[in-house]
């Protein structure tokens, strides 16, 4: 069976320095965590930069870190927004186009995570889950994708998980989040890769972010606590080199992890009981 962090490790190695130069690169969730790295490591490779998000002094903050990358002020775009206001995306979308003129990849990162009991969490939580994790993705990615079928060319990334194929105990909307995620961008990709748009769904398993800390728990809360599993996760940094990697060479699926959850991901095709045996004790 082929082993998947030997797969991640070429890919890092594979990455090619110059593959985004002078692109525009729209990145969601770019405030924080894997959103901030991959701004970062791509201003570091010369692209140029649309940073979106809620929370516009961190992505001033971010935004001078490209710029201490060696990015521009004309490289960089911030952009606040909240991709659940599904009305104002078009217009931010033209805001891109009418700053940078084109878009070439489109990176939908943001999103929210889950820690709590399904009998405990109100519906008020799934509904919100759904909307950040799932139809904000499929908003924005309709209000950019005519314009990359126009020009016959363009990537369209999206932020899934591990938790989009496997299923674990806390995290019931956030793994049914994941899961649509990664149905929705594979029948966008059989739908738009033959005409010349790229679509690549990133599965990450525990990458040290906040994204703990920002869960949400049964009441809408937030879980402000850490998370072991997250902590003694990949490196963010680390993290996004590989998923540049990956985006670099228009991998369809990019896998970015390093424990066994990342493991398990090849587990499940060969063995689906005992994943779902070793899944519960996650609980």
């Amino acid at each position: 069976m082929p082993n998947p962090l030997s797969a991640l490790k070429k890919k890092t190695a594979s990455s090619d320095p110059e593959a985004f130069r002078d692109k525009v690169v729209w990145i969601t969730g770019a405030s924080s965590g894997i959103g901030e790295a991959l701004a970062v490591a791509l201003a570091g490779r010369g692209a140029r930069v649309v940073l979106s998000a809620r929370r516009q002094e961190e992505l001033q903050r971010v935004a001078a870190r490209c710029k201490q990358e060696g990015a521009n002020d004309r490289d960089i775009l911030v952009l606040p927004l909240d991709v659940t206001d599904t009305d104002f995306l078009p217009e931010a979308t033209s805001a891109v186009l009418e700053h940078f003129h084109h878009i070439d990849l489109l990176i939908n990162n943001a999103g929210l995570s889950q820690r709590s009991l399904c009998k405990d969490t109100d519906i008020s939580v799934y509904r919100k889950l759904l909307d950040v994790d799932v139809l904000g993705q499929i908003a924005l990615t309709k209000a950019v994708l005519p314009y990359m079928l126009d020009r016959g060319t363009g990537h369209i990334a999206v932020t899934a998980s591990v938790a989009g194929k496997i299923g674990a105990p806390l995290r019931t909307g956030y793994c049914a989040a994941k899961h649509a995620v990664m149905g929705f961008f594979d029948a966008l990709r059989a739908e738009v890769e033959d005409d010349g748009v790229k679509v690549s769904t990133i599965v990450p398993g525990f990458i040290r972010t906040s994204i703990a800390r920002n869960a949400l728990i049964a009441d809408g809360a937030t879980f402000d606590d850490e998370d072991a599993n997250i902590e003694g996760g990949m490196d963010v940094d680390e993290c996004a080199q590989v998923i540049l990697a990956g985006l670099a060479k228009g991998s369809r699926e990019i896998p970015v992890g390093k424990g066994r959850e990342m493991a398990a991901l090849w587990v499940k095709r060969l063995s689906p009981e005992l994943v779902f045996r070793l899944t519960k004790q996650l609980g």
